[in-house]
């Protein structure tokens, strides 16, 4: 029987990684398998303020589902680099105004991340591992084909604009609210802004946030895919109550060399989950819920082909 000094010996290691930045650097936690790094990978979070263990405090949200794929990871020789992405918990002091972000902003971070998880572990290129928003931001990062980036695995992402997911999210809105929303969406989309957006809608379309969504509505991930010459793995569940398997399979479509998998009954953050909203989304509140059966194995065996 192993001693706790030698089976702490045998641990994957936790090492707190600080990225230069301004107007301040930017923070994650790389963990290293505890024999030989075999490959080496950045886990890009999703939208709002997730942290870089999969947890939001804002929105009591503690399923923790990078901390678990980076666990599980480890245990497979690959190391993994998780961030709180600019703005958010450790990463909080590097936020610029909201009426200055891009989302080019978040993919100049996840080159620079891939760059650093690249020189931490002594390997030629990083994977990106993009949950949720992530995955675009992944897309996205590749259109120049980084030399640090291996490769790409995308988790819960879309596989239409984000406009047609908005549309489909707003569609139950009650009219006039409904056209307002769809007219505001129409001209974000050309690159406008709009200058009176109806109160009841100023959390989604205010002023300051207007330049960033003019940004992110302007990426297709399908098309970004189809420009992407290197691997690709789409991972999706069937329960997931965001995305769905059709913007999986938009991504196959575009770029046929991917390699696609779904997990029946498994949702957004990863989990075994019915389809029914109120016990799928509780899901996300218990940490202590392991990551469906087969989504590690497969990350793992992908990257490491």
């Amino acid at each position: 029987m192993l001693t706790l000094a030698a089976a702490l010996l045998l641990s994957p290691v936790s090492t707190p990684i600080e990225l230069a930045s301004t107007p301040a650097a930017l923070h994650g936690t790389l963990l290293t398998p505890e024999d030989q790094t075999r490959a080496a990978a950045v886990i890009l979070p999703g939208s709002g303020p997730t942290d870089r263990d999969g947890n939001s405090g804002q929105f009591g949200i503690r399923a923790s589902t990078y901390r678990l794929l980076a666990e599980g990871l480890a245990e497979r020789g690959v190391a993994t680099l998780r961030i709180d992405k600019r703005g958010i918990a450790g990463s909080a002091a590097a936020a610029t105004s909201e009426a200055d972000l891009r989302f080019n902003t978040y993919v100049d971070d996840a080159r620079a991340w891939a760059a650093e998880a690249a020189t931490k572990t002594g390997r030629p290129c990083a994977w990106l591992i993009g949950h949720s928003e992530g995955a675009l931001v992944a897309l996205a990062a590749v259109a120049d084909n980084d030399d640090n980036i291996c490769g790409l695995v995308l988790l819960s992402g879309a596989g239409r604009p984000a406009a047609t997911v908005l549309r489909e999210q707003l569609a139950a809105l009650p009219e006039p609210l409904k056209t307002q929303a769809y007219d505001a969406l129409t001209e974000l989309e050309a690159g406008r802004t709009v200058a009176n957006p109806p109160a009841e809608l100023a959390a989604m379309f205010r002023p300051s946030v207007q330049p960033y969504m003019i940004s992110w509505l302007a990426l297709d991930p399908a098309q970004l895919a189809a420009a992407y010459d290197g691997p690709i793995f789409v991972g999706q569940g069937t329960t997931d109550l965001q995305v769905s398997v059709a913007d999986a399979e938009a991504i196959k479509a575009a770029q046929p060399r991917a390699a696609l998998t779904i997990w029946d009954g498994v949702n957004h953050v990863l989990k075994v989950a019915p389809a029914e909203r109120t016990a799928n989304i509780a899901t996300y509140m218990d940490p202590a819920l392991p990551l469906a059966p087969g989504v590690v194995e497969a990350v793992a065996d992908f990257i490491l082909k």
